[in-house]
């Protein structure tokens, strides 16, 4: 085939800043004459980045969505894109505006207006990667045996992504940013809740009115920046800790070397950081980050991309191509925050029923509002090799579990990793015309993750984005 072009696009919504990015994704089947053919995206091109804005607010609790749609129709016509010709990418809520009280509405509302198939997201975890990706850190990764983390320090938060060879094998979030405490006219005008809980055990806490150069300010930077130390080199254990944000540290390998993203890192690397310098902390926490002695133990590696890392990450780096060996029903297309249950198939062929059983019981459990069924994707990973007959076999399992309660509106939902979604959809097709099916291939998932399928491609794939969908408190 020709090359396909498709529009994506990024939106950042964070707790100092505003941006989006508007790319094009060029796909191509890059498998010979005689195979089955692979379709990739061969090229990410961004076509255009907007300014970086303050992020609107109404009141401290929530976010202006008027002026945040303002601000994505004018990038558009900036772009000279439709918001109907863009297939794919992600609006993305990170680090304190998760936690406003619209965050959900504000992401949604906008999914649904700004794009053909735009998705909204939000999750400490998957701002990290998505940073990382941004920044280049997965890239770099890749190219080495390194256990790299990229520390994403944004407001609000410090998303790490912790890659070794272009994977991700670990992450944690921690409330280090450079509002987290503000100026106005050199006197302490808020800080923020972590801080305080931080400085309960304190004597004498730093509190609103204090002089912005108070020792105390320093204080705090230096617990912020030696937390990170210390989450870095496995050193952070207390589930309590108050700049911890969600789960402890999850790698399990030694880190050899570090990559800042960000806006603070905006001031680490290329020393800019912007109007806002004067009323927050993000340069004094940038500089404290450069000076501390245990960080200056790893070796530090450039980003491609600092105060944009998100963003770009957003916009270029969610979708994936499902192979051109599917078979969908493409009137119940797009679907949009689908959650994905594993159906882990390493089991004898005679066992299939009951995995398959266990695995909708348990979405059931999980996903099911009260009596009202949800729809799920079941993921079969670790599929042995299928002759005709195991196909048969399993189909007829797949249907037994899911056949009556399938409509246009619950359709059945197959994901795997292997090359078989089209023979596995044709066969349940012919067991049982009326049943809508959607079963696409080549996308690997975990229980836990929430997927968006969108339309058929004129080249017969569909744009897949994995994500999460957590909006974390305070």
């Amino acid at each position: 085939m020709k090359t396909e072009k498709i529009y994506s696009a990024g939106i950042d919504i964070g707790t100092s800043t505003t941006k989006m990015v508007v790319s094009r994704l060029l796909l191509k089947n890059v498998a010979g004459l005689t195979q089955v053919p692979r379709i990739e995206i061969i090229e990410k091109t961004i076509l255009h980045q907007s300014p970086i804005i303050k992020t609107p607010f109404i009141n401290k609790d929530v976010i202006d969505m008027g002026k945040i749609e303002q601000f994505i129709f004018q990038q558009y016509k900036l772009a000279d894109i439709a918001p109907a010709d863009i297939s794919t990418g992600a609006i993305i809520i990170t680090g304190e505006s998760a936690t406003k009280q619209n965050a959900s509405e504000v992401v949604h509302a906008i999914a649904d207006t700004a794009g053909h198939f735009l998705v909204a997201t939000a999750g400490p975890d998957l701002e990290g990667i998505l940073a990382a990706k941004g920044a280049g850190t997965v890239q770099q990764s890749k190219n080495s045996a390194k256990v790299i983390a990229n520390i994403d320090i944004g407001g609000g938060t410090a998303n790490i992504a912790v890659m070794q060879f272009g994977e991700v094998i670990g992450t944690c979030t921690l409330h280090i940013g450079g509002r987290l405490i503000e100026f106005h006219h050199g006197i302490v005008q808020s800080i923020s809740s972590p801080l305080n809980r931080l400085m309960e055990k304190w004597s004498n806490p730093l509190s609103v009115g204090d002089v912005a150069g108070d020792v105390r300010v320093t204080q705090c930077i230096d617990a912020m920046v030696e937390t990170l130390a210390m989450t870095l080199s496995g050193q952070l254990k207390d589930e309590q800790h108050p700049i911890l944000l969600g789960h402890l540290p999850s790698w399990d390998k030694p880190i050899d070397a570090i990559m800042f993203s960000g806006g603070v890192a905006a001031c680490i690397y290329e020393n800019d950081c912007t109007q806002r310098q004067y009323d927050d902390i993000g340069e004094k926490l940038a500089k404290m980050l450069l000076q501390h002695e245990q960080l200056q133990s790893f070796l530090w590696l450039r980003p491609e991309e600092t105060s944009r890392a998100t963003v770009t990450g957003a916009g270029t780096q969610t979708t994936e191509i499902s192979g051109a060996t599917i078979q969908v029903n493409a009137d119940v297309l797009p679907l949009k925050n689908v959650p994905v249950i594993t159906c882990h198939m390493d089991t004898p062929l005679k066992k299939f029923d009951q995995v398959v059983k266990t695995a909708v019981e348990r979405a059931d459990t999980l996903f099911s509002i009260q009596e009202n069924r949800a729809p799920f994707a079941l993921y079969f990973s670790q599929l042995p090799y299928l002759n005709f007959q195991d196909v048969h076999q399993l189909c007829e399992v797949i249907l037994q579990q899911l056949a009556s309660r399938s409509s246009k509106e619950m359709p059945i939902i197959i994901v795997m990793q292997s090359d078989y979604a089209k023979v596995i959809g044709q066969t349940i097709q012919a067991l049982h015309r009326t049943v809508p099916i959607i079963c696409i291939d080549q996308i690997k998932v975990e229980t836990g993750d929430y997927i968006d399928i969108g339309e058929v491609l004129p080249s017969g794939v569909v744009p897949v984005v994995v994500k999460t969908l957590a909006f974390h408190s305070k």
